[in-house]
């Protein structure tokens, strides 16, 4: 039991040391990628003003693939910078939610590189 709350505090410290560094802008917002047990939820926020400009996940009714494989990630990836190049965003900074950037991570992030966004 110890051993998962020592693994969910390190979770937690990496996450406010990142979230201390990146911040959301009108121009640049921030992509935070949540991945739960069962679903992976993408949002790009505009820390500024307080408010999610754009969100996808393997919830929604136009998700073509359910779950959290790596194809999911990539799936949302691309359907997150598909919505965000149509309200006319183009760059954007990564918040990985304290996750090392490998494996569901980055095929999200390369997913939308691919469809042009700069992150």
């Amino acid at each position: 039991m110890d051993r998962i709350l020592d693994k969910k505090k390190r979770l937690a410290a990496r996450k406010r040391r990142i979230r201390m560094k990146i911040k959301g802008t009108a121009e640049r917002p921030r992509v935070s990628v949540y991945i739960s047990n069962q679903n992976i939820v993408a949002q790009m926020i505009d820390d500024e003003a307080g408010r999610t400009v754009v969100s996808v996940s393997t919830l929604g009714k136009d998700s073509q693939i359910k779950g959290k494989s790596r194809k999911a990630a990539a799936q949302v990836g691309m359907s997150l910078a598909e919505k965000a190049k149509a309200t006319g965003m183009t760059n954007a900074v990564l918040d990985r939610n304290g996750r090392l950037y490998h494996g569901k991570v980055k095929e999200f992030a390369d997913a939308m590189r691919e469809k042009g966004m700069k992150l």
